[in-house]
């Protein structure tokens, strides 16, 4: 019999492969966290100063209220139709290739109210378009 004990090595705890694995996770993430900064959608929203007011002959100032109701340069749109409001801006007296469409548009307006005043534009073949803004509170004086 042997009585002997047996010589008991200690274990080698190999950590070639663990850092292996540790290293390809780091990686990947890395990867990963950059490109997703890419895919966030960054907005900044543009501000707007109000400038001295021009006189031109060839504006064209389209009001639209909260409610969907149109005013084009002081005549009172009767339908709120896309094809009512191209009609009344053709009949403007100073509708031109050149004129140029201010749409003043109230702060709660559907969006879906300027774009009706812009497809108008497009129907009457007019391609300047701006919008008009108040001056700001953080910008004055």
């Amino acid at each position: 019999m042997n009585f002997r004990r047996a010589s008991r090595d200690e274990p080698d705890i190999n950590l070639i492969p663990f850092i292996d694995v540790l290293l390809v996770v780091l990686i990947f993430l890395m990867l990963s966290t950059t490109y997703s900064k890419f895919t966030e959608l960054q907005v900044k929203l543009p501000t707007a100063d109000a400038q001295a007011q021009r006189n031109n002959a060839k504006e064209m100032i389209v009001a639209v209220s909260s409610d969907g109701r149109y005013v084009v340069n002081k005549t009172l749109v009767p339908d709120r139709s896309v094809d009512s409001l191209a009609l009344v801006m053709q009949q403007t007296a100073n509708v031109g290739p050149e004129t140029v469409v201010i749409i003043s548009a109230d702060a709660t307006a559907a969006h879906q109210s300027v774009i009706t005043v812009m497809e108008a534009a497009r129907r009457s073949g007019l391609v300047q378009i701006t919008f008009a803004t108040q001056k700001s509170a953080q910008s004055s004086p």
